[in-house]
């Protein structure tokens, strides 16, 4: 029996008592008729329009990510130690309250322990596709 996997987003064949005990009754699938296929096609296709949509802004906000510098205040010693380090909240703190942007921090990635002053980069995924590199500056407090 050809049905349309719910979950997957795909076609399958299936024994008939897996999808009349199964998968039908738990709602999990329905039969590929030609009614539910043309429906199953338009439901992917808005799935790609989305993706494609999410891609555009991922890509758009990362232009904008890459061409900005985040300063970073903290309190450093003589030769320029920092007391304590820099950590991804510090940087995505800085971000929303220097340009407006909210970015989960599980997003962003230094690329090195920040624990001087200086001038770092960081990786921020913002799509799967879409990685932008963002500019941070420590400076002394």
């Amino acid at each position: 029996m050809k049905v349309i996997l719910l979950e997957e987003n795909r076609i399958e064949n299936v024994s008939d008592g897996y999808a009349r005990n199964y998968l039908f009754p738990k709602k999990l699938a329905v039969l590929a008729t030609p009614v539910n296929l043309t429906r199953f096609e338009k439901r992917i296709q808005e799935k790609q329009a989305e993706m494609e949509a999410l891609k555009r802004t991922a890509e758009d906000l990362a232009g904008k990510l890459s061409s900005l510098t985040v300063v970073i205040k903290a309190e450093a010693g003589e030769e320029g130690k920092l007391f304590g380090s820099i950590t991804t909240q510090d940087v995505v703190s800085a971000l929303q309250d220097q340009q407006g942007i909210e970015i989960d921090k599980k997003k962003v990635n230094l690329n090195e322990h920040i624990g001087a002053l200086g001038e770092y980069f960081a990786s921020v995924k913002l799509h799967h596709d879409v990685v932008a590199h963002l500019k941070i500056k420590v400076e002394k407090k």
